[in-house]
């Protein structure tokens, strides 16, 4: 696999599974990729459709072909609750240089909870 830098955009988030009852939720995002780890502003009462529209650069250098995406939803006075995930393979990104916005599936416990936009580009080092 090619070196390089992966720039991810992530966009926004539809028909998550909202685990909050009296307020809306308030998601946010662990973006992983091998050893390294960004995390996205949270979306505060954002509830089931939130949108970032924030960049985050990973550095590419090995075989690692998947990105993993934590959807989270920030409480105050318990544990962050998991509220699921999506993998993004990124073969195509760096056969392509390019995907634009695209609509992932969000799981859990293997059942559909939403999907996540994000845009990728991959600039191979020279």
């Amino acid at each position: 696999m090619p070196r390089g830098t992966l720039e991810v955009i992530l966009i926004g988030a539809k028909d998550l599974h909202d685990k909050d009852f009296l307020k809306k939720m308030d998601p946010y995002v662990i973006l992983t990729y091998r050893a390294q780890e960004h995390k996205s502003s949270v979306a505060k009462g954002a509830g089931s459709n939130p949108s970032w529209n924030e960049s985050f650069l990973f550095t590419v250098s090995d075989n690692a072909s998947e990105l993993i995406l934590r959807f989270m939803d920030k409480d105050t006075f318990t544990k962050d609750d998991f509220l699921g995930e999506a993998k993004i393979y990124l073969e195509p990104v760096i056969a392509e240089g390019s995907i634009s916005e695209t609509a992932y599936n969000v799981v859990k416990e293997q059942k559909y909870c939403g999907e996540v936009k994000v845009a990728l580009t991959f600039y191979p080092e020279n």
